[in-house]
């Protein structure tokens, strides 16, 4: 019995690859083929449809990466053909630019054109026929946009590449023209074909002495007897009724549920340009609308407003018919956010600006009101993100990517996930572990098998289509799928929305078990340091924007001057781009971390404009006017009021640095600093209290340097054996004192092979802090530099900022769990405190850290914080971090965890000296230092309305009075929308009263705001 099993597998394995697939097409009839090279970038349709073409014939070798070719593709119809194919059939022109057919979307890829200008259909492996119908005339006449992508990543060997850049990759032709013919698809055989291929997979999933196994497999070796290898044509159809009773038996009552979900996820940019993502997005989009022509129940969940905005410019005709595909419930907008965009690293602003920008274009271009958050690939969760999404009037989340956890499973599929305010959304983790399925045997009965709420639920969902590279799914996906629907064996299949898949599960199991927190992603853990000049870019430009809106805001309010709203949605549209989960983690090629470099420079150019602007119009008249500084910092600070500008406290005392036996002493009178000859800081305290922050013997500031070889992904991963190779960088090869009168810095030279590193410790006259700079000229590869910091505290945690507000870090390994998460993420402070004492650490640029807790000789405990600097990957950028940096920390002696977060505001958001007749008040104020100001701009409506986002920062209860320095008709709280909220508070005049639990997050509407 074994043996004939095995042979009837093989026998169908073999029909299968020699016979039935080769059948599918028939009668191929050669075309005309003509080609032009476009010069450099691609050109658009009306352009290249001109240019002078030259013949061109199958086995013609082309495409320089990154290249384009247009081809124009010519030919007569048969005869026979041009009034209906034969019964059966319908023509397509088949297409093979010379791709493997492994994977779509990482390859050549094309789209085909009628001539005017029209867009027939994309064209990618696994997916590369183009129809032709009899309404299109008795010629061929087409042309095909055809890109020579490269395979980046090949096989996943991650070696560095020279295909990361246009200057940096080979002139050599990438690709072979193997087919452009003119062919009939064969319908019985390829209905046949996806019978086999679903059966097939089935089968090979069930247990091998199950019962239903050998009914398939008997019916399989019926449809072998009954199909004549020698015309396919001919008795497909026999072939086809030998399977019917084994797919027309029913699925059991209590099978598995599966709503399939068509998607393709398609990485804003990743191992191509962002150009070549747009023409994915154009690509993809236009496979979509014509499936669901050819299939009215195909529906299509499509996320990231940017892809639409990007069709919306590039083709109008295809926008057109994707808002008739919205209407008619086919194509359906999902997860209202800008971009699918990392969650770890984006600011607090920044991650609400997400949902409020692709929200805010569903709604108006489509009237779509998106409930779910949409994020299958990014890499860990914050645990701030559960109040933005509901915040955002969305009450569902999706995620895929925890499922590639390297030490622990994730114990729930569907869940409540609640973040660190207490809000809760309901949250689905698809069994699939994929978000590409095919709909395949094997993936299905995955889902089902990996599926951790049986007994409670029944239900899940399966993202079909090719993803990453984009692609979207294909017509072979959908024949799954209905093949799937009510199949004995199998999870019953239903193609549906995300909205169908949530209210089903909300139904069936309304109170699922609860996750706390962050979810952090036990893989890609370097993503919070490779790539420094992004995230540079992305920290300096948060805070830019911020700073924009403040003061355009308060100069419109103030002085009439016209808010410059589309100038700083265009600055936080591209800043959102920029913090999509392959740009801002720092996971993409060169070509993009190159581009984003330079536009982020370009939006920090038109945000200072506007800042200088604001300001020169709310100093008025400066001549004879004082010096003064502008604070858009949420606190006071030398005088200076918040969110004002004011005059800087005199009378600072001066900083002192004199020889000691430990090494130099730096004194300010409000903070002592002791550096040794090494430069490093091996005492520090605060007058007020006079406690020690530095352990004894263990000097803070210290320079470490770690060999970094992940065992596979270069840019994504640091894996723990880098901690047992490390070197301190000790000795100095300079060292110096400069002193001006506000300052005295400690400047320490190291060189490392190539490299030099300037570290800076600089204590202010007056500061409550010591500065630490470091300057490094970085020629390593390979390598990952840390700064590390003891201090003297026994603390079993630490608190590291998130979006509005912070979470917690053990500084111990208890559990699998504490110990995967030896990489975390940070945004601007750590604060690290043992009852009545605490130290506050923090960054202007700098996101990755690690924390341990040890027991010294004496008993003490040290609590180390080590904050990741730079590395050198070499996969898919091999010059990643090449170059002149700047970083800048901040450590305070007593601090608490409100210290903490001032801190953080002061280092990255510096005063401004400014000219001006007088000071000028805040326009608004809060009355509880606790409850900080985020955000102040004009409505997003154009109304002039003035609009506040402030929220609780310490982890407390509070109650502050918001008050505005004018008057308002009404004051309302609103969503991140800027919609008023029922049940919240209101207030007329010029104040608010508002109580908040622990870092809840209130965005306060004043209408008809005017200023004094």
């Amino acid at each position: 019995m074994h043996d004939d099993r095995e042979r009837t597998e093989a026998r169908l394995r073999r029909f299968v690859r020699d016979r039935l697939v080769p059948a599918i097409h028939r009668d191929a009839h050669p075309l005309h083929v003509q080609a032009w090279v476009a010069p450099g970038e691609p050109v658009p349709f009306p352009d290249a449809i001109g240019q002078p073409f030259a013949p061109v014939s199958v086995g013609w070798r082309w495409g320089r990466a990154w290249s384009t070719t247009w081809l124009r593709v010519t030919g007569d119809v048969p005869a026979a053909w041009r009034d209906g194919t034969p019964p059966g059939t319908r023509a397509e022109i088949l297409v093979d630019f010379g791709y493997n057919r492994s994977r779509s979307g990482f390859q050549a890829e094309g789209l085909a054109y009628r001539p005017d200008g029209t867009i027939i259909k994309a064209i990618a492996p696994l997916n590369s026929w183009v129809p032709w119908r009899p309404e299109d005339g008795p010629a061929i006449d087409l042309l095909i946009e055809a890109a020579a992508n490269p395979d980046v990543a090949g096989e996943y060997t991650f070696e560095p590449t020279p295909f990361g850049a246009w200057e940096t990759a080979p002139d050599e032709p990438l690709y072979e023209l193997r087919q452009l013919e003119l062919a009939l698809l064969d319908i019985p055989v390829w209905e046949l074909h996806q019978d086999v291929w679903t059966l097939t997979g089935l089968m090979e999933q069930l247990p091998v002495d199950s019962t239903r196994r050998h009914t398939i497999l008997r019916a399989l070796e019926g449809m072998l007897d009954a199909v004549d290898p020698h015309d396919l044509s001919g008795t497909a159809a026999a072939g086809r009724a030998a399977l019917a009773g084994v797919l027309a038996s029913p699925a059991s009552p209590s099978s598995h549920r599966v709503i399939a979900i068509g998607n393709a996820h398609i990485d804003s940019a990743w191992l191509w340009p962002l150009r070549e993502t747009v023409r994915k997005c154009v690509r993809t989009f236009s496979n979509v609308v014509s499936l669901m022509d050819e299939h009215p129940d195909f529906v299509f969940a499509g996320p990231a407003a940017q892809h639409y905005q990007w069709i919306k410019e590039q083709d109008p005709a295809l926008y057109a018919r994707i808002r008739e595909k919205v209407a008619a419930g086919q194509f359906v907008p999902t997860g209202g956010m800008w971009v699918e965009s990392d969650t770890m690293m984006p600011g607090s602003e920044a991650m609400a600006r997400q949902f409020i920008a692709g929200k805010r274009f569903f709604l108006d271009e489509f009237g779509v009101e998106c409930e779910e958050a949409w994020l299958p690939d990014s890499f860990g969760y914050s645990g701030g993100l559960p109040q933005i999404v509901r915040a955002a009037g969305a009450r569902w989340f999706l995620t895929q990517k925890i499922s590639w956890n390297d030490t622990n499973r994730m114990p729930h599929h569907t869940f409540w996930w609640e973040g660190i305010d207490g809000s809760r959304v309901y949250t689905h983790f698809p069994p699939v572990d994929s978000y590409i399925s095919e709909i395949s045997g094997a993936e299905l009965a995955r889902a089902e098998r990996n599926f951790s709420e049986k007994g409670h639920a029944t239900i899940s969902m399966v993202p079909f289509g090719w993803g990453d590279g984009g692609g979207g799914p294909t017509r072979e996906m959908i024949a799954a799928a209905h093949r799937t629907a009510d199949l004995e064996g199998s999870p019953r299949v239903r193609i549906d929305t995300p909205t169908a898949f949530f209210r089903a599960a909300e139904a069936e199991y309304p109170e699922p078990p609860v996750w706390v927190g962050e979810m952090y992603l036990e893989l890609h853990r370097a993503v919070f340091t490779s790539q420094l000049r992004t995230k540079q870019g992305n920290r300096r430009n948060e805070a830019l924007l911020r700073e924009a809106e403040l003061w355009a805001a308060t100069a419109a309010l103030r002085t009439g001057l016209a808010y410059p709203r589309l100038e700083i949605e265009a600055a936080w549209r591209t800043v959102l781009l920029f913090q999509f989960h392959d740009i801002l983690p720092g996971s993409a090629i060169a070509w993009v971390h190159r581009e984003v470099e330079r536009r982020h420079a370009e939006v920090s150019d038109v945000l200072e404009a506007i800042i200088a602007h604001s300001l020169d119009a709310l100093a008025g008249d400066a001549i004879g006017g004082e010096g003064l500084v502008a604070n858009p910092a949420p606190f006071a600070r030398d005088g200076v009021p918040a969110l004002g500008v004011g005059r800087p406290a005199d009378g600072v005392t001066a900083v002192t640095a004199t020889p000691g036996p430990e090494g130099d002493v730096l004194d300010n009178g409000v903070v002592r600093a002791v550096v040794d000859g090494n430069g490093h800081l091996v005492s520090l305290r605060a007058h007020a209290d006079g406690r020690e922050a530095i352990p004894a013997g263990q000097p803070a500031a210290v320079l470490r340097l770690h060999r970094d070889l992940p065992n596979k992904w270069d840019a994504w991963d640091i894996d723990t054996h880098y901690r047992r190779s490390v070197t301190e960088l000790i000795a100095a090869d300079e060292r110096r004192i400069e002193r001006t009168p506000s300052a005295v810095t400690v400047v320490t030279v190291r060189r490392l092979g190539a490299s030099t590193i300037e570290q800076r410790l600089t204590l202010q006259a007056g500061g409550t802090a010591l500065d630490v700079e470091l300057r490094i000229d970085w020629h390593e590869r390979e390598k990952l530099l840390k700064l590390a910091v003891p201090l003297d505290l026994h603390a079993d945690r630490v608190a590291a900022e998130t979006q509005f507000g912070h979470g917690y870090r053990p500084t111990h390994t208890n559990t699998s769990w504490e110990a995967a998460h030896f990489e975390a993420c940070q945004h601007r402070f750590v604060h690290v405190e043992e009852p009545g004492y605490g130290v506050a650490i923090a960054n202007d640029s700098t996101y990755g850290y690690d924390v341990d807790r040890t027991v010294r000789p004496d008993g003490g405990s040290t609590t180390t914080l080590r904050f990741s600097l730079i590395r050198g990957p070499l996969f898919p950028d091999p010059e990643t971090d090449q170059g002149e940096h700047v970083l800048r920390f901040r450590i305070r002696p007593g601090a608490t965890i409100g210290d903490a977060v001032a801190l953080a505001y002061d280092l990255r958001n510096p005063v401004r000296p400014v000219r001006a007749a007088a000071p000028l008040a805040p326009i608004v104020t809060s009355s509880d230092p606790a409850v900080v100001i985020e955000t102040v701009k004009l409505a997003a409506d154009g109304s002039g309305d003035l609009v506040v986002r402030l929220y609780e920062s310490r982890g407390s209860r509070a109650t502050t009075t918001l008050t505005l320095d004018g008057t308002a008709t009404t004051i309302v709280c609103t969503d991140l929308l800027e919609r008023q909220l029922p049940g919240t508070p209101t207030s007329e005049g010029s104040a608010i009263v508002l109580p908040f639990r622990p870092f809840q997050l209130r965005t306060v509407r004043f209408h008809g705001a005017t200023a004094r």
